[in-house]
């Protein structure tokens, strides 16, 4: 079931795709970016040398497996990192400010205002001992900058929460102000903490699994309504799954990380169509087909390498049935086609040097 609906929902956002889009102004900008985690064990590089840009109405998937960078790469753009973590290279630039350079104080003001985060658990989001409205008001007056608490204190800030509740398309909106987050579903709660995160507006909207905690069919709403409200904002919006299926509903391309690098990056049709990279086509291999007879399951044989001790080579090369010597002696750079598609892979050297020219 969840190869055809990721077929369907590429071939869908291939025809959906927009010159809009393409010629919009790129909200951020991240270039070469390095997070370390320094621990007893020695460093380990979770984050290490990922660039990637995501323009205007434009949604980028990010996918890979548990433990590649993802959630890591979204925490260094808010600069909300563990106390053994620290960014130790490159540049995030934010409608050209580089969040990584700025200020404590600075990124303080950015959160909630220009950049935001759906997290991937509502249960653990919201605080039990407050109402849906004292959070959701507590969040505005926040964002309302200097002297904003009071400006939406009372009826103005109650009739602010109504809107967002309303906006997120939730039932009744009046009487779950007064609830208490165990006092609602968990679709309810996701779209309450979607709320939060989306009632200023941001320039960029970081989505962690926030399908992870919801049945199919609320899913489906769900994520229905982040496409109708970035419509509407024209958000840019950084999604991050490892539901393949998902990611070819929702996003615009799609960026692939294994063990803290992107190895393939491109348009939704084209990766879908024609990937590139062997774990790209050994992801997409492994999702069940149903009109397909398999007394087993594709699976991707061994395990990632541990990021505190990384091979020299290719990261993919022990578990890749293409790998050769170069392979595992020297990390390939990224090597690009002509319809702009980008993989990290040294099988494509000649072949996608032959189709360029």
């Amino acid at each position: 079931m969840r190869a055809e609906q990721a077929s369907a929902g590429a071939n869908a956002a291939g025809r959906g795709t927009n010159s809009a889009s393409a010629s919009a102004a790129v909200a951020l900008d991240v270039q070469d970016l390095r997070t370390h985690l320094f621990t007893r064990w020695g460093v380990t590089r979770a984050v290490d040398g990922v660039s990637f840009a995501i323009r205007e109405g434009e949604t980028l998937g990010l996918v890979g497996e548990s433990g590649s960078g993802k959630s890591m790469t979204a925490l260094s753009l808010l600069r909300l990192l563990p106390d053994a973590a620290r960014i130790v290279g490159g540049r995030m630039l934010l409608d050209g400010e580089d969040v990584a350079a700025a200020s404590a104080a600075r990124v303080r003001e950015l959160r909630g205002r220009k950049i935001s985060m759906i997290l991937q658990d509502p249960q653990t989001a919201l605080n039990p001992v407050f109402t849906v409205g004292n959070q959701l008001r507590e969040s505005i007056a926040e964002r309302s900058g200097r002297g904003g608490r009071a400006r939406r204190s009372g009826a103005a800030a109650r009739e602010r929460a109504l809107e967002v509740l309303r906006m997120m398309r939730v039932a009744a909106p009046e009487r779950r102000l007064s609830d208490y987050p165990h006092q609602m579903s968990g679709g309810m709660k996701q779209r309450v903490v979607g709320g939060i995160a989306i009632e200023s507006r941001p320039r960029l909207l970081i989505a962690d699994e926030p399908t992870t905690a919801l049945d199919v069919t609320i899913q489906a709403q769900y994520l229905s309504l982040l496409k109708e409200i970035q419509r509407e904002t024209g958000v840019a919006m950084l999604f991050i799954t490892h539901d393949l299926g998902v990611v070819a509903r929702m996003c615009d391309r799609v960026a692939v990380m294994y063990a803290g690098r992107i190895v393939e990056q491109g348009g939704i049709r084209e990766l879908f169509d024609n990937p590139s990279h062997p774990y790209t086509r050994a992801l997409l291999g492994s999702i069940p087909k149903m009109e397909e007879r398999a007394e087993r399951l594709t699976a991707i044989e061994g395990q990632p390498p541990a990021l505190f001790a990384l091979p020299p080579g290719c990261r993919f090369a022990p578990r890749c049935p293409s790998a050769w010597e170069k392979c595992e002696a020297e990390y390939p750079p990224e090597f690009a086609n002509a319809d702009g598609q980008t993989a990290a892979c040294w099988t494509l050297e000649e072949t996608w040097k032959r189709k360029s020219c």
